[in-house]
């Protein structure tokens, strides 16, 4: 991996470009080619298939599922019948752990729940606590499931209130979608499943077809043609965020354990070759070993070939000059995950001000972030930890103010709600005060 401990550097490394051109890979832009017949760039991609759903409904989804995924499908929606056998046919040992996985989620989602403000009822100011009527989660699939993703995302609307729940997630080549995500769905109370990916999955959520409902809010990570689509139909409908590559920075002084900040570098780096895999120590020696470690570990992987490309591109190791500068950088990044390998590491959480989870000591693995620890694992990333938050209740409610007030509070408040009318030019708003101030003397 790169090394690097020189400040001005290590600032350019961490530097984020949110308005840099997209990346095309030569085989995508060969995809595109291939699927619609002529050289699009991505984003016109996403706006063609979002006007096809607009004008032909269900049709473009089938259509989009033949030409882009290669599955022809005679209904979009998975039947109860198809839930229940994949949950019956699951792996016991793999419907246990979603099991303990959904029963953590949703203790600690439970805990977020918030109540609405009542002062209004005797006459002053509130707030009514309302959940969304209808959710849409997106699922990646296809080649892979993710059944955690259906945890994380389905749960905390649940215990937020909300009425309904739509999942979609793209089929595998044979028209089915993989039992884990079916029985995470199940696990989850998902209301409805169906087998539709990629931007037209967004499109349907953002709309509705015959089939699919138009949904409130759409969550869920998901490819560039994903959060393109959440990109452009954001507006019609809210979203939870626009994801960006996976990312984990893992801050270490010389008492970490290089096997295990190895280890945990390449967890983040096997997601995909986008992803960045950072780690800021204030030890040479620790930077080395690190170094060293990465490369034996590298050649037991699976995804080897992806892990290395992503380190190449994306990783790096920073020795900061001390740990008040280590903080600094990592402020400066404000990572979607960060990990403290450093001696008392909770004394240090309150120093950060951005990151969208932090992992306390070598005992709390990133990887039980991802899977059973609890909060979910849908967060801010490319920056956006800087003004956005995890998922949580939160996102799935939304607030009513009330204004209650009685003949007293028009009284005081009136004279100046009329000046500060008039100095705008709203004389309308003016005299809608004044018509109820001389009422009021009247009576």
């Amino acid at each position: 991996m790169r090394i690097v401990s020189d400040l001005l550097t290590a600032k350019a490394v961490l530097r984020r470009s949110p308005f840099a051109p997209i990346e095309v890979p030569t085989e995508m832009e060969q995809r595109i080619k291939r699927v619609f017949g002529e050289e699009l760039t991505p984003e016109q991609v996403v706006a063609r298939i979002i006007a096809e759903v607009r004008d032909r409904g269900d049709a473009a989804l089938s259509d989009f599922s033949r030409r882009i995924d290669g599955v022809g499908l005679k209904s979009p929606q998975a039947s109860r019948k198809e839930i229940e056998e994949a949950r019956k046919k699951l792996d016991k040992k793999l419907l246990s752990a979603l099991e303990l996985a959904a029963e953590r989620v949703r203790s600690f989602h439970l805990a977020q729940k918030r109540r609405s403000l009542k002062g209004f009822m005797e006459g002053g100011l509130g707030q009514v606590l309302q959940p969304l009527e209808r959710v849409g989660i997106y699922v990646p699939g296809g080649t892979a499931c993710y059944p955690s993703t259906v945890l994380m995302t389905a749960i905390p609307p649940r215990v937020a209130g909300v009425k309904e729940i739509i999942l979609v997630t793209p089929p595998k080549s044979g028209g089915a979608i993989p039992e884990p995500t079916l029985a995470a769905a199940d696990i989850a109370q998902v209301d409805l499943v169906f087998k539709v990916g990629g931007a037209q999955a967004i499109a349907a959520l953002a709309i509705g077809t015959e089939s699919i409902p138009k949904v409130d809010k759409i969550c869920g990570p998901g490819n560039i043609f994903v959060t393109l689509a959440k990109k452009m139909v954001f507006g019609a409908v809210d979203i939870d965020g626009l994801a960006g590559p996976t990312e984990t920075v893992i801050l270490a002084d010389d008492s970490a354990n290089p096997a295990i900040c190895a280890a945990d570098l390449l967890a983040q780096a096997e997601h995909d070759v986008f992803a960045s895999a950072i780690l800021i120590t204030t030890s040479h020696e620790l930077a080395a070993e690190v170094d060293k470690e990465v490369e034996r570990q590298l050649k037991g992987l699976k995804r080897a070939n992806i892990a290395a490309k992503s380190l190449a591109k994306r990783g790096c190791i920073i020795v900061a000059r001390n740990m008040n500068q280590a903080i600094e950088l990592i402020n400066l990044y404000a990572p979607e995950h960060l990990a403290l390998m450093v001696r008392n590491p909770a004394s240090y959480v309150n120093r950060f001000r951005s990151a969208g989870t932090i992992f306390v000591g070598e005992s709390s693995a990133e990887t039980l972030g991802d899977y059973v620890a609890g909060p979910s694992h849908v967060l801010p990333t490319a920056g956006t930890a800087r003004f956005s938050s995890p998922l949580g209740v939160s996102d799935f409610l939304k607030l009513t103010t009330v204004v209650n007030l009685k003949e007293e509070d028009l009284a005081a408040l009136g004279p100046a709600a009329a000046a500060i009318a008039k100095a705008e030019g709203l004389t309308g708003h003016a005299q809608a005060v004044e018509a109820r101030l001389k009422k009021g003397g009247k009576r």
